[in-house]
């Protein structure tokens, strides 16, 4: 069986000021989120026994990811398609500026596309294909997958079957995918923290 530890990047400046990044390939860590890092290294450490860590290519994701593998000693490989969401006409306005879109649903906010960006359902199709993989390459492995906050509700919903409660992890928040000859298995929150209330990148 493969385990598959999804962790979301540390506090970035765009999660502390709640707005979309103007430039989201470049956006920084935090001091704050320097510190998250290096405990969800810690956890890892003493939880789980992985081989590689893989990470979104974009700055926030792959510092966190730079600083787990070097605490555990590990190699780092980069999935460039497991970016965050596009988000497109909403770069550099607040978080939650989508609500007074008009084509906005809020029973089905994963079917909704900014103008010049992705829906949740999009990403989810981009995405997923890499967890396929990753399962697949390595099995009887644990392997830990650092990214963002929409990419994995979206792998959530992705391994549920459903969007219904899909998970929007903390900063550092780490959810457990496991994958055998049945497929996958539900997934699992590691550390117990609280849901964020956006998934904001």
């Amino acid at each position: 069986m493969s385990r598959l530890i999804l962790v979301r990047h540390g506090e970035s400046a765009g999660n502390r000021d709640r707005i979309f990044a103007t430039s989201p390939h470049d956006l920084p860590l935090t001091e704050l989120g320097y510190r998250q890092a290096h405990e969800a290294a810690r956890r890892i450490a003493q939880q789980f026994r992985p081989e590689l860590v893989v990470t979104s290519a974009y700055l926030r994701a792959h510092e966190t990811a730079r600083v787990i593998a070097e605490a555990i000693g590990l190699p780092l490989q980069i999935e460039a398609n497991l970016h965050e969401r596009e988000i497109g006409a909403h770069r550099g306005r607040p978080y939650d500026s989508f609500l007074a879109e008009p084509d906005y649903d809020p029973q089905r906010p994963w079917a909704w596309k900014p103008q010049n960006g992705e829906s949740y359902e999009e990403v989810q199709a981009r995405v997923g294909p890499i967890l396929d993989r990753l399962a697949a390459a390595h099995l009887k492995r644990d392997v830990v997958v650092v990214s963002h906050g929409g990419v994995m509700t979206t792998l959530w919903a992705y391994v549920a079957g459903t969007w219904e409660e899909a998970h929007v992890p903390p900063n550092c928040g780490m959810v457990l995918i496991e994958h055998g000859p049945r497929g996958y298995s539900k997934p699992q929150v590691v550390d117990g923290a609280g849901s964020a209330d956006h998934a904001g990148g």
